[in-house]
């Protein structure tokens, strides 16, 4: 399958589409913001437009690989790990780390999504998707994660709004 070349994240359909050369190729759940959508420092919300993959992180670690810091811990998700910690924020197994590319909307000052640290990333599989629940980042199932993180070159461009993509919701995938 070639790389994608465009990620297209819909805050209403709580869904990822990803296209190579204009063509549907992959469709996921994902979970992004509790708080809706937001560009500034510390709003917990999801960062809106343009924006490119600026760091894949985590690539041979094993899947529920427990990331801090963008460092994996030593430790795997286990339902008696999350219970020991139940308030973390579970970022496992694989971060795409997203940089804005529109100046004063989600790039540099109090907007700029690559210092809110605003990842793709996996969670447990206990969490829901397709359900706004997060802290700001976009949440996928591990094995989605795993997926997307081969076919997902440097610098791949994410478009992130907020209108729904009935067109997409349905179509075939090639």
């Amino acid at each position: 399958m070639p790389s994608l070349d465009l990620l297209h994240i819909s805050l209403a359909d709580q869904c990822l589409y990803g296209f190579a050369r204009g063509q549907l190729r992959l469709r996921l759940p994902v979970s992004t913001a509790l708080n809706g959508a937001g560009e500034r420092n510390g709003s917990g919300c999801t960062p809106r437009g343009l924006h490119q993959v600026r760091a894949k992180i985590g690539a041979g670690l094993p899947p529920g690989a427990v990331l801090r810091g963008r460092r994996w811990t030593g430790e795997t998700w286990t339902p008696a790990l999350h219970a020991q910690f139940p308030d973390r924020d579970w970022i496992l197994t694989r971060i795409l780390w997203l940089s804005g590319c529109e100046p004063g909307f989600n790039r540099l000052g109090p907007v700029d999504t690559f210092r809110r640290y605003i990842y793709l990333h996996g969670t447990p599989d206990s969490e829901p998707m397709g359900v706004a629940l997060s802290h700001g980042c976009v949440r996928l199932r591990n094995a989605d994660l795993l997926t997307l993180f081969d076919q997902v070159p440097l610098h791949c461009p994410v478009q992130i709004d907020e209108v729904a993509c009935p067109q997409w919701a349905d179509a075939p995938l090639y």
